[in-house]
């Protein structure tokens, strides 16, 4: 046995490290350890995501992203005046092109003073409009002043040095292979070798179902990958856009569609859109892993997503595929926009929890039997919300493990 722990964390992106974090904080007496399949930390979601620090406008009242979002935001606001990491409020403008998204934008509006009435959130005409975005035109928007952008990769770095600090150890190059119980113990079988840990907590964002097999824990909900590919402002015409532009979603998809996002770095990046990616890890159309295909392909849920959104399915796949077909859906915001602003850039994958009636699980998920916790479904807004999220875990894990 290469070691023994108290606390085995699986999963070294910024929701695992941050759970690091808070349990190694909350009980300096326990030897913690994060398991991290990847040579480096947070290189896969945390990773490739937009950078966006959310206002928790779009949630259900009461939900677990309502709730951890708000409070996320907050801790992660004073977390890096700490740390002296660097972010800003550029703001977001959530636009209605069209009378059917202003009657929806007036759920948007209503979700969003429920969930916190001091981000400022206003409703604002086509005026307005034009003063926070001389290039964007709408009917009306909701503008969300507080929302923010931040390199996570960084965030998830000093939540690892914190962790680090107050004792706990992180491997990386360790891929957890199985686990097993071994009287009141989880053997965990990793690339480094085999370790033990009394409670396994699972952050394992594209792996979570499979993590969560290895503990007989329920199958469903499944992870589908879904990878969303970006286009990046040239350098000349990155200041069309000043802030956040993001579509009015619709509520039957969790998707957002596609925004205007400026990044830490001065960049303006358009997208993501959403289409089934052929690999857990699959960054381009081409990469395709059999395995991962063949789980997705063969689940009756995927099938029935399908059949419930085909014309959906059919237009983000012209869209990927298409640059001036996603050009023209950015021009519904922009209309000064054209295809040669733009060019190909980065892509992330997003794991989808979808259950077996075919529904795409919208809130976080967390579950908990033997001496394991699950994070079986943490998509955006994870990063944001992850020192709350953290902290819930560390609250679960006294209460389900029994630790003082």
């Amino acid at each position: 046995m290469e070691g023994s722990y108290d606390i085995a964390i699986v999963g070294g992106g910024i929701v695992g490290l941050a759970t690091a974090r808070e349990l190694s904080m909350r009980h300096a007496s326990l030897k913690v350890a994060v398991f991290e399949k990847e040579p480096e930390l947070a290189a896969h979601q945390t990773g490739h995501n937009s950078g966006v620090i959310h206002s928790g406008i779009y949630y259900k009242p009461g939900s677990f992203k309502a709730k951890l979002c708000v409070e996320g935001k907050r801790m992660l606001w004073q977390f890096c005046e700490q740390k002296e990491i660097p972010y800003k409020s550029v703001g977001k403008l959530i636009v209605a092109t069209n009378e059917a998204e202003v009657t929806r934008l007036q759920d948007v509006y209503q979700r969003g003073l429920a969930n916190d009435a001091e981000a400022g959130f206003q409703l604002i005409g086509p005026e307005q409009i034009k003063e926070i975005e001389p290039n964007c035109v709408g009917l009306q928007a909701v503008h969300s002043p507080k929302t923010g952008i931040i390199d996570y990769g960084r965030v998830s770095r000093a939540y690892a040095d914190d962790a680090k600090g107050n004792g706990a150890e992180i491997f990386t190059g360790a891929e957890v292979e199985g686990i097993r119980r071994d009287g009141g113990t989880n053997v965990l079988s990793t690339k480094r070798g085999d370790f033990s840990a009394k409670y396994v907590v699972s952050c394992a964002g594209l792996y979570a179902d499979r993590v969560a097999r290895m503990t007989g824990s329920e199958p469903s909900p499944k992870i589908v990958p879904f990878r969303g590919d970006y286009y990046v402002m040239k350098p000349g015409r990155s200041d069309i856009v000043k802030g956040n532009i993001y579509p009015v979603p619709d509520p039957a998809f969790p998707f957002l569609g596609v925004h205007f996002t400026p990044r830490m770095n001065g960049e303006m990046w358009l997208g993501p859109n959403a289409v089934l990616a052929f690999a857990r890890e699959g960054y381009t159309f081409f990469k395709v892993n059999p395995r991962d295909l063949a789980e997705t392909l063969s689940y009756g849920g995927f099938w029935k997503l399908a059949a419930k959104y085909p014309q959906i399915g059919y237009t983000e796949m012209y869209r990927d595929l298409s640059k001036r077909a996603f050009v023209a859906e950015c021009r519904r915001f922009v209309p000064s926009l054209t295809a040669d602003d733009v060019v190909k850039g980065p892509a992330g994958v997003r794991a989808q929890a979808l259950d077996e009636s075919g529904a795409m699980v919208d809130d976080f998920v967390f579950s908990g039997s033997q001496g394991v916790i699950h994070v079986r479904n943490a998509p955006s807004p994870a990063a944001t919300s992850s020192m709350a999220i953290g902290k819930y875990i560390s609250e679960y894990a006294v209460k389900e493990f029994a630790i003082a």
